[in-house]
């Protein structure tokens, strides 16, 4: 049997056990909030954290058909903990699209050794953080919002304005000193995600820590990055659709012997259950075909074209409408099927609608829809840009 194929069973098994332990709780945590620290912690114990780092580097080498598998599955139980997972990865992938190679293999191979979990603190349109020299490293002084997985990580990818204005990152540990993590993140959906802000006051970074070769944006590979971070929200929001439409599923079969033949034997929930169906499995499809176009373009690497990039950006755009469209959907219409009693509290089935509906606001679909248009009628691709 060869290494991978016992790589492979291996992530296979610690897949399923996490899932079955984040399904386990998942309703009655959605309802508490907060840094889900154990849950976090069992995603460390998994191995699953070093999935996407390369072989050489002491990682699981796995390719982002893969990843994406998992992030979905993740996601259909627990859409919170796939966005912290997912989001540690971007981060990792953010070094390979902005960094050095020296850069990429120091964090890969720490990340390794020390199991670190990666947080987030890059919102390009939050610019109250600014980045400037002092001496012969740098200060960051300001705040971020909406710095997902900030609590209980052990580094940040973080962007920040210098004195002309241009947008940085910086990779630096989360303990820093100078570094404040509040725990002011209580909206109505993805509560575990800890997506609330950061506050920093005349933190050090390093000259070596900050991204800069080729930086943001600054190469047709480096502007993968954002298809990447959209590509993660289409999957979190197609994971969430076909979580709804299980749980609404296995629901009406666990009903009493009567109910089910009543309701499954309805025409009008069998015509519900077939819509919800057909736009779970239409939407999958087109994330399918996204997460492979991305694939193709990440094994490019700097041999990538602007027009292979283009059309990596409409998959995702794509991807992103239609799976949108079905966890906002089938998050909804999943109580046509249940019926009334399935709106109790202590069933909590209300988290699915309530994390997509939060989730898919992170940038509205008529960004994407106009790009769509423009594409289908003028054939013209998507200026690259963080969140296209």
């Amino acid at each position: 049997m060869s290494d991978r194929i016992v790589e492979i069973r291996a992530t296979a098994v610690a897949l399923e056990r996490l899932l079955a332990a984040l399904a386990s709780n998942a309703a009655q945590r959605d309802k508490q909030g907060s840094t889900a620290k154990h849950e976090r912690d069992l995603i460390r114990d998994s191995g699953l954290l070093t999935l996407s780092i390369p072989h050489e580097f002491g990682g699981g080498g796995a390719d982002w058909v893969e990843i994406f598998a998992i992030i979905r599955r993740m996601a259909a139980v627990d859409s919170s903990l796939a966005h912290l997972f997912a989001f540690h990865h971007l981060m990792i992938a953010t070094l390979q699209f902005f960094g050095t190679a020296e850069q990429t293999r120091r964090a890969m191979e720490k990340t390794v050794r020390e199991n670190c979990f990666w947080g987030n603190a890059v919102n390009p349109k939050d610019s109250r953080l600014r980045l400037r020299r002092q001496g012969e490293s740098y200060r960051l002084d300001g705040a971020k919002s909406f710095c997902s997985g900030a609590s209980d990580s052990d580094m940040l990818v973080v962007s920040a304005l210098d004195d002309l204005e241009k947008l940085k990152i910086v990779v630096i540990p989360t303990r820093r000193g100078g570094i404040r993590i509040h725990d002011d993140w209580d909206n109505m959906g993805q509560r575990q995600t800890d997506s609330g802000s950061v506050s920093f006051d005349a933190v050090e970074v390093r000259e070596d820590e900050l991204l800069v070769s080729p930086g943001p944006l600054g190469s047709p590979f480096a502007t993968l990055r954002p298809c990447l971070a959209q590509l993660i929200l289409v999957a979190i929001y197609v994971g969430l659709a076909r979580g709804a439409l299980d749980s609404a599923i296995g629901y009406v079969r666990e009903l009493p012997g009567d109910g089910v033949a009543r309701i499954g034997g309805d025409p009008f929930t069998l015509h519900t259950t077939g819509e919800l169906w057909a736009q779970v499995c239409g939407a999958e499809a087109l994330v399918d075909r996204a997460v492979q176009s991305f694939q193709r373009g990440w094994t490019r690497g700097d041999a990538i074209t602007p027009q292979e990039r283009g059309a990596i950006a409409i998959d995702v755009a794509t991807a992103k409408v239609a799976s949108a469209r079905a966890a906002l959907d089938v998050g909804s219409r999943m109580f046509d099927i249940m019926g009334a009693r399935a709106t109790t509290a202590r069933a909590g089935l209300d988290r699915f609608w309530r994390n997509a509906r939060t989730h898919t606001l992170h940038d509205p679909l008529d960004h994407k829809l106009k790009e769509l248009g423009d594409f289908a009628l003028n054939g013209a691709y998507p200026m690259p840009s963080f969140y296209s």
